[in-house]
């Protein structure tokens, strides 16, 4: 939850368009937080927190998806442990999930993205994508796909509750 870390009061001092993209690169606020952050803490106008937000919630995923094979690879060869476990993670995962999601994976990858719930979003999608080894543009593009349907839901969320509802004072503080 967003309320042990005020985030618009941490971030206050800088410009609030780079502050908006700053929150929405963190994992746990992503353009939940940023969103209604930007637009009820920093007043910036919807589509001004809509767009930064997307921008913002889009830096890290590349950088996961192209980091988490080499890292995960060095990882193996320098530790059992870490190879027992990321062969058990991937063939334990591709196992249970790859016959359901063989046709559809693209496509579940941007709609589990596009849910705005914790645990979900551009960083786990990102994680997903790479253990169910989605080619890189592939999965740039679902989960730019999945980023924006969350970007839309939150929006329309945020422009509906207003900034004195339990649901802003329990996410926002």
């Amino acid at each position: 939850m967003f309320c042990a870390f005020n985030w618009a009061e941490w971030f206050s001092h800088i410009n609030h368009e780079i502050a908006t993209v700053l929150i929405a690169m963190m994992p746990l606020a992503e353009l939940r937080g940023s969103i209604p952050i930007a637009n009820q803490s920093f007043h910036l106008p919807m589509w001004k927190a809509f767009v930064f937000s997307i921008i913002g919630n889009m830096i890290p995923v590349p950088i996961i998806i192209l980091c988490l094979e080499p890292i995960s690879r060095w990882l193996s060869r320098h530790s059992r442990t870490m190879e027992r476990f990321f062969n058990w993670l991937f063939e334990r995962t591709r196992r249970k999930l790859e016959k359901k999601y063989e046709l559809y994976a693209e496509v579940a990858l941007a709609i589990f993205v596009a849910i705005p719930l914790p645990v979900t979003g551009a960083w786990t999608g990102s994680v997903g994508a790479f253990i169910f080894d989605i080619p890189f543009k592939k999965a740039l593009f679902w989960i730019f796909l999945g980023v924006l349907g969350a970007g839309v839901i939150v929006t329309v969320v945020v422009s509906l509750v207003g900034k004195n509802s339990f649901l802003w004072k329990l996410f926002v503080g």
